[in-house]
């Protein structure tokens, strides 16, 4: 179950999904690091004991917000190697997941293995996040990271639970993405087939060695120095497509918020390609329904929320995509057109998300911290749903993101040279009156905007603090199906079965992604972790 603050009024705060990423994130906070330094030691700590959900060679979005109100936002997605083509596996295709977060090709050559990897950002956005907003030398924020992947990790339930998920809608197996790579089978099996369990040992001291040129020589060594060579020769020797002149020209994108407006609070979130642009939609349709009369989770909350959903999905398939390749209509954040489909979701219409045929996994990770002058910092990064890629003697594991590239040419997700992939991340910060109020994340692939939006709604409308918003059943509408977590009970959804609407039960008991938050009240901070994850708020 997700930890608390520690102490009865503490002046910083950080949650994360993981309690030794926290803990390390703390532990910054404690000599005097501000939000940054604590966010980027506790993400490069994360990569080390989560090496399946994010690492240096993943991709994500990051959002600063300094003391005086002026805000950041890093995008550091994945981008296509400069060899791929629009057409290169259209005649490959099998069909489109249920989520809309992923095509299905023969042989999943886009889903594992090295055609599966887009050139990462992770490890530059960390490296300059920190040069350019923390206050800590780049090696001891390394530091921590290097000690723990040295000593190893003991496995934490969430971690076992994600190696031994079966196949879903089509993806390869979590076991057979482990045992890709000679290092996966020596440090993740207990011996040939048997993965290890909650409360073993991993060691990686390849990745120890990585982060320990990393500490010295910088982001550099990754994208244009040892390690890129070493990259590079692998790829070359596997048939992957990523040279190093995809690494060198590799850079992040820095842009202002995407902004929005709910109900008095400024809602500051990520431009597209990420997922802040459905966020905001989702958020100004909502505006126009009472939600707080409706009651939270009865069955009208349940339908008019799900459609929210479907419109802002529909919208996302159709229109976004990496704006450096496509123009996406400006009325997606507009009060009137959202106005236009809260009208229709009055009147009983509903929407619909098209899907090829019968998502992007949610093996994310996330990090939040506001430090004791205000400073914010949320962070959500991944490995999508990872390749099970490791060059040996490096140890990281290389993201999966080509999987959610459509492979067909002509369309707002199709595959082009150095283009990146959309994704549903919309590390989020809320504002009332210029004072921050909410600072919110969450891993979850194609569901993380729709357990944010509950997120928010649960604090805004309902005002729970962040430990129950965040632990809250939640539901989510990525397709004409409505997805509900199990304690959402059977007499909320049935009059909407007997509507025609499809009911799809999950049998967890938290899900729908992994919602992690610090809330501000007069200057007093509480935080929430997850508790489908491992994860902690630790309060400074």
């Amino acid at each position: 179950m997700a930890e608390s603050r520690t102490q009865s009024s503490p002046q910083s705060m950080i949650v994360a999904a993981q309690p030794e990423a926290a803990e390390a994130g703390a532990r910054v906070l404690q000599r005097g690091g501000n939000a940054v330094d604590a966010g980027v030691a506790a993400a490069l700590v994360q990569g080390v004991i989560d090496p399946q959900m994010c690492g240096i060679a993943g991709f994500g979005n990051a959002q600063i917000r300094q003391s005086d109100g002026t805000a950041s936002c890093i995008d550091f997605h994945g981008k296509t190697p400069l060899a791929a083509t629009p057409d290169m596996w259209e005649h490959l295709l099998e069909g489109e997941t249920r989520d809309g977060f992923g095509f299905i090709l023969r042989g999943n050559i886009n889903d594992m293995g090295y055609g599966a990897v887009t050139t990462p950002g992770s490890l530059m956005a960390y490296y300059e996040a920190a040069r350019d907003f923390g206050t800590w030398d780049w090696a001891d924020l390394c530091a921590p990271a290097i000690a723990q992947a040295e000593a190893g990790f003991i496995i934490r339930p969430h971690v076992e639970f994600w190696w031994r998920a079966t196949a879903q809608l089509g993806r390869a197996a979590n076991i057979e993405r482990q045992g890709f790579s000679k290092t996966g089978r020596d440090i993740y099996f207990s011996a040939p087939g048997k993965l290890k369990r909650t409360g073993d040992l991993v060691k990686n001291p390849d990745l120890a060695r990585s982060l320990t040129l990393i500490a010295k020589h910088g982001a550099d060594v990754f994208y244009k120095g040892e390690i890129a060579d070493r990259i590079e020769a692998d790829m070359i020797a596997n048939g992957g497509l990523i040279r190093k002149t995809d690494l060198e020209a590799y850079k992040t994108l820095r842009t202002d918020p995407l902004m929005g407006k709910y109900r008095g609070y400024d809602i500051a979130t990520c431009q597209p390609p990420g997922g802040g642009i459905m966020l905001i939609e989702m958020l100004n349709i909502l505006e126009n329904f009472p939600l707080a009369e409706l009651g939270h989770n009865t069955t009208e909350y349940i339908r008019v929320v799900s459609e929210a959903m479907k419109a802002a999905t529909s919208d996302k398939d159709t229109y976004v995509g990496d704006p450096a390749f496509i123009d996406i209509p400006e009325k997606l954040t507009q009060k009137d057109y959202a106005a236009e489909i809260a009208n229709s979701i009055q009147s009983g219409q509903r929407m619909s998300v098209t899907r090829m045929a019968p998502g992007e996994s949610p093996d994310t990770t996330h990090v939040a911290v506001v430090d004791k002058d205000g400073m914010a910092f949320t962070m959500t990064h991944s490995l999508g749903m990872p390749s099970g890629v490791i060059s040996d003697g490096l140890g990281f594991m290389y993201n999966g993101c080509m999987g959610v590239f459509d492979p067909r040419p002509g369309r707002a997700g199709s595959i082009a040279p150095g283009k990146s992939r959309f994704s549903s991340l919309c590390p989020t910060i809320a504002s009332k009156d210029g004072d921050a109020r909410i600072v919110i994340g969450a891993p979850g692939g194609t569901q993380i905007a729709m357990g944010i939006l509950q997120g928010l709604l649960n604090v805004i409308d309902f005002d729970m603090d962040m430990q129950n918003a965040v632990s809250a059943p939640r539901f989510s509408s990525t397709s004409n199906a409505i997805d509900i977590t199990n304690r959402i009970p059977g007499y909320a959804v049935e009059p909407l079965a007997e509507q025609g609407y499809e009911i799809i039960r999950s049998p967890m008991t938290f899900g729908i992604a992994a919602v992690h938050g610090i809330r501000i009240d007069d200057g007093k901070l509480t935080g929430g972790a997850d508790p489908g994850h491992d994860g902690v708020a630790l309060g400074v």
